[in-house]
């Protein structure tokens, strides 16, 4: 069974992140200075056992309830502990006793180092495809998380319906994990190492979309990408030129159409976002700067205006008049090094005039 063969890798096999045959789970360094302070306060052993491949700390957490899907050894969920303060709650979900143990050690270390006067957090063994049996309500979780595991489960569709069922209305999936430019021959899926190192796992970005939009995320949006060069000679040659990508998506569950359509919309980004600076990221092809009104899809303006980040823009325009399709919403590869589409997530945001006429590449 292959959850047994993975718990047995990370339960095992890996002690530590220098036992990682490739480069697929390791995480950039360019992380946020405000982040870098709080995961400068998490316990080494955790930090020692940490196996993903982006981070998951989207903005504006505060007070937020928030399930880590694949929670290991509890790296993701004490950071994002940190950042919810202690009206949040962050919950982590995994299957291999040995990273629950190094989890569930330092609960009451990382309250304190929060200065928390309780531990905001709670640990549970359990399979991210059958998060039903843990007695998680539903609709319950504002943002749920995970960090290169969702490739490791053999139900990758049951994942994905399971996270909508426990997210609240306007709430996100928000997760890093590896993508394939193809999909993998069934002979590598047998590989324990390849399936391991998240790789032959991975699936083909055209797949992980279909599915993600069969589970109720109608617009998926990729917010980060980079290729990942595998290093390892033997490794490689198994793999036969197929390209792997670390990819960060974001998927809202909220009433979004198929396409991006334009109703003449716009948002301005006020800049009053608690670690935001002066300007915001929603995904690839929308990076708002403060002060600035930017002409917008419906479907942009809905995951602005009926989420948690509602209360940091200002937004023009209702849906009374529709304009048609943003010109340029096209199905290329979005990630970066193949051929970057011009629809959400590909493209760039349009300044608010732009609403008047054509609406350009991009929602």
């Amino acid at each position: 069974m292959i959850q047994d063969d993975v718990k047995d890798y990370y339960g095992k096999v890996l002690q530590g992140s220098d036992d990682l045959q490739t480069n697929a789970c390791c995480t950039p360094d360019d992380v946020p200075d405000y982040l870098r302070a709080v995961l400068g306060k998490i316990h080494p052993e955790v930090s020692e056992k940490y196996y993903g491949c982006g981070l998951v700390a989207p903005m504006a957490l505060q007070g937020a309830s928030i399930l880590d899907l694949g929670s290991g050894s509890g790296r993701d969920v004490y950071a994002l502990a940190g950042l919810v303060g202690e009206a949040g709650q962050v919950v982590g979900v995994d299957m291999t006793d040995e990273q629950l143990d190094v989890a569930r050690r330092h609960v009451d270390f990382h309250a304190g180092a929060f200065g928390y006067g309780a531990p905001n957090t709670v640990f549970h063994k359990g399979y991210i495809e059958r998060l039903g049996e843990l007695g998680l309500a539903d609709a319950s979780f504002d943002i749920i998380v995970s960090n290169c595991v969702i490739n490791l489960s053999p139900d990758k569709p049951a994942v994905l319906r399971e996270a909508f069922r426990l997210l609240k209305p306007g709430g996100e999936l928000y997760f890093s994990d590896v993508y394939a430019d193809r999909r993998v021959p069934q002979e590598l899926l047998e590989d324990l190492v390849l399936y391991g190192e998240c790789l032959s796992g991975a699936l083909y970005w055209n797949d992980f979309l279909t599915l993600a939009k069969e589970a109720g995320f109608a617009d998926p949006r990729l917010v980060e990408d980079r290729v990942l060069t595998i290093e390892n000679p033997e490794i490689e040659a198994k793999l036969g030129g197929i390209g792997f990508y670390s990819a960060t998506y974001r998927l809202f569950k909220l009433d979004l159409e198929p396409s991006c359509e334009d109703f003449g919309l716009s948002v301005t980004y006020k800049g009053t976002m608690p670690n935001g600076g002066s300007e915001f990221v929603l995904d690839k092809g929308h990076v708002f700067a403060a002060g600035e009104a930017v002409a917008v899809c419906g479907n942009s303006y809905r995951m602005l205006a009926e989420s948690r980040f509602a209360p940091y823009f200002e937004f023009e325009g209702d849906f009374s008049s529709h304009r048609g399709i943003f010109a340029g919403c096209g199905e290329d590869m979005p990630f970066d090094g193949g051929n970057v589409g011009g629809c959400c997530g590909g493209g760039e945001s349009q300044p608010a005039d732009a609403a008047n006429g054509s609406s350009g590449s991009c929602c």
